[in-house]
């Protein structure tokens, strides 16, 4: 993947016995494009972002709390902002408990800590106000 949108790598791989390792650069990597790598090198990105936010979904449900998992799907779903990062359209409880694998009830709990915690700010309109704090976290 870094090949690709050059992040850092995202695995490490050791082997379990001797073998022999082919190294592709980015240079050489490019030279097996056809002609029109801009468009592959466009398609390519697009499926390695889907790929890395797959890795910190699976990341997440394996390791953090159901808060880790709650304020990490909402800085994931918010835009950034002057003073805070913004989720304008409204999240219902219950698809944001499909995202983090948690009932409705408890991401309701969270959602209501955060809140009286000064984490997030929840509009009437339905938009949550993420602050800066969160985050940063």
């Amino acid at each position: 993947m870094s090949l690709i949108d050059n992040e850092p790598h995202s695995a490490t791989v050791r082997a379990e016995v001797q073998c022999d390792v082919l190294v592709l650069g980015r240079p050489e990597f490019a030279r097996c494009l056809p002609e029109n790598s801009s468009l592959s090198y466009a398609i390519m990105r697009g499926l390695v972002a889907r790929l890395r936010a797959a890795d910190r979904q699976i990341e997440s449900l394996a390791l953090l709390d159901v808060y880790g998992r709650v304020a990490r799907a909402l800085l994931d779903m918010s835009e950034e902002g002057a003073e805070y990062k913004l989720i304008r359209n409204k999240v219902s409880r219950q698809d944001l408990a499909k995202v983090v694998g948690a009932s409705r009830e408890m991401v309701s709990r969270v959602m209501k800590d955060l809140e009286e915690r000064g984490f997030i700010q929840t509009q009437e309109n339905g938009s949550v106000h993420i602050m800066e704090r969160l985050a940063h976290r």
